[in-house]
């Protein structure tokens, strides 16, 4: 039944003068009524100029929304709200990523209603806050089971304290002159992570961060570390003296806590914010913004850093001949190898429709297309099992490499995008890196 015309009108004049951008929609995402603002807002993102599906307008940034509706089996309710949408990665030092915030409700059993917001400058500002709120939950919360750790300016363990034994079970020989890395499982860091923790910390006051820490026995626990510069200068040695040579050397204080018994509540708060509703790895927000502050640590002290960009071969042709629900099994199937087959310190995320994204610190181009064809290899060798039907795919991948030519990380992943068009050019399942310049 159509709405009435003075509701119509009064809802049309609700939209024009709302302060946010406000978009009505049919359930699969047709726009019915759209507001300036939103429209705005939208225009941008559309591949062809035209505003007439969110899901499609979207769908480069967010490209799990659709299935988030369709998954949400309420007669109306939340489907999302103040969901963080990345728009573009920004060139450090000269522009910033702009970051929108969606909320989409379902009104009626037809019906959606989205509202946009640019909330660029709020992130910014809660990412201050978040970290430091962090640092003084450390020191004002109750620790009871720590360790602290002395470090000099190369990130070596200078000295020894009971609290490292009773939290890690380390002893003096096994960690005093070693990187503090050893208390980091292997895939997790590297020796540039390393030191740029340091630098962060000269930079900021501090350096923190969450993950899995070791123990001597090879076990595993939730910590976290932070790192912040002591006001004094030099290690002393036993006898409280600081030669000439140490004394302009900065040193470091690292307290690493175990977190364990918070990890599943913070677990749910990051996966509710940075991971895709589909596959569970990182979504294009979480990874633009990890990605950001790698490209800031590469311009303080270039190393190498390569991206490979993996895209579905033939995905549509799969979703029209066996159905969206295979489409969804295929790519959870893709997002698995790639977060089994990747360190933990890369950056493995979904940024498009079947288009994944992963940021490898120190890998040089050669490594990065060598661990991107094993990719490839394994894809080709397996297939998906949905109910009992057995479906192969294939993948085509863009593999490269940071350098002093480019911009940023947008210019980067063009890089990549202009390979991976090579593979599919080529015949698909393929890798290609990028040409030389």
């Amino acid at each position: 039944m159509s709405q009435p015309a003075d509701e119509t009108e009064a809802l049309l004049q609700f939209l024009y003068i709302a302060p946010v951008g406000l978009a009505q929609t049919t359930i699969d995402g047709e726009i019915v009524m759209i507001n300036p603002l939103s429209a705005q807002l939208l225009l941008p993102l559309s591949s062809d100029g035209a505003l007439e599906n969110l899901f499609a307008a979207l769908e480069g940034i967010a490209p799990d929304l659709r299935n988030r509706t369709e998954s949400f089996t309420a007669p109306y309710g939340t489907i999302c709200e103040d969901l963080k949408l990345q728009i573009s990665a920004g060139v450090p030092g000269r522009s910033e990523a702009r970051i929108l915030s969606l909320t989409l409700l379902k009104t009626g059993p037809d019906r959606l209603m989205a509202m946009l917001r640019d909330i660029t400058r709020e992130v910014a500002r809660e990412l201050l806050l978040r970290d430091s709120e962090a640092w003084l939950n450390a020191i004002l919360t109750g620790i009871t089971d720590y360790a602290v750790v002395r470090v000099d300016a190369q990130g070596r363990i200078h000295d020894w304290n009971k609290s490292i034994g009773r939290l890690t079970g380390f002893q003096p020989e096994d960690v005093v002159g070693k990187p503090y890395s050893c208390f980091y499982p292997s895939d997790s860091t590297t020796p540039e992570r390393d030191l740029d923790r340091l630098r962060e910390a000269d930079a900021s006051g501090w350096s923190m961060d969450e993950g899995w820490r070791l123990r001597a026995d090879g076990t595993r626990f939730w910590g976290s570390a932070i790192i912040a510069p002591l006001l004094d200068h030099g290690v002393p040695h036993a006898d409280g003296t600081v030669s000439d040579a140490e004394q302009d050397e900065p040193t470091y204080c690292l307290v690493i806590r175990d977190i364990s018994d918070k990890r599943e509540a913070g677990e749910r708060i990051r996966e509710a914010a940075s991971c895709d509703h589909l596959t569970g790895i990182a979504n294009r927000r979480a990874f633009f913004e990890a990605a950001e502050f790698e490209l800031e640590r590469w311009q303080r002290a270039p190393r190498p850093l390569s991206i490979i960009i993996f895209d579905a071969d033939h995905f549509k042709r799969i979703n029209d001949t066996h159905g969206h629900p295979v489409g969804d099994a295929v790519l959870r199937h893709l997002a698995t190898v790639l977060s089994t087959t990747f360190r933990q310190i890369d950056i493995v995320a979904r940024v498009g429709g079947e288009e994944f994204a992963i940021l490898l610190p120190s890998t040089d181009l050669t490594d990065a297309i060598a661990v991107a064809e094993r990719v490839r290899r394994k894809i080709a060798a397996a297939s998906v099992d949905v109910d009992g039907k057995q479906i192969p795919y294939t993948v085509s991948g863009g593999v490269a490499t940071m350098d002093a030519s480019l911009a940023g990380l947008d210019a980067l992943m063009k890089r990549a995008d202009t390979a991976l068009y090579a593979a599919k050019a080529a015949g698909r399942n393929r890798i290609e890196p990028a040409p030389a310049t």
